[in-house]
């Protein structure tokens, strides 16, 4: 009888609790447009959000406050993409420290940004994977 090999497959990596990523995802309502703030662990998958009117720097800024208010762990790194809301522009790279970036460093956490374009993180935070579009041109909010 011989043995069936199998290929060695790829383990997943592992992070320790306190590694979040946030999105943003733009939901559309009776009162119009607003937009959603989600953050979850990739551990623990402890998930909180938020719907706002705007995704402005402050807003996302005032997110991060009340996330780091309402777990209940350290959180030592957030992964967030390249948004205005979240880091200076590239051309910006001698303007002073982002809001953000500040409140990270004030509470050691640091912030990580995805790929520009990159097809794994492009969508790495799937805020808007709920929102299923039906075959009419509905949105059905799950």
């Amino acid at each position: 009888m011989s043995a069936i090999k199998s290929s060695p497959s790829k383990s997943l990596r592992w992070y320790p609790i306190g590694y979040f990523h946030i999105d943003i995802a733009e939901v559309c309502t009776e009162q119009g447009r607003l937009y959603l703030f989600v953050v979850s662990d990739r551990t623990s998958k402890f998930t909180y959000a938020e719907l706002h009117p705007d995704q402005t720097r402050d807003r996302a800024c005032q997110f991060l406050r009340q996330l780091i208010n309402v777990v209940p762990y350290h959180i030592h790194t957030i992964l967030t993409d390249n948004g205005i809301q979240f880091t200076n522009r590239l051309k910006d790279k001698w303007a002073f420290l982002h809001l953000f970036d500040r409140i990270c460093s004030q509470h050691k956490i640091e912030h990580r940004l995805t790929k520009v374009n990159h097809p794994w993180t492009r969508r790495a935070g799937r805020a808007d994977e709920p929102n299923h579009q039906r075959g009419n041109g509905q949105t059905l909010l799950l």
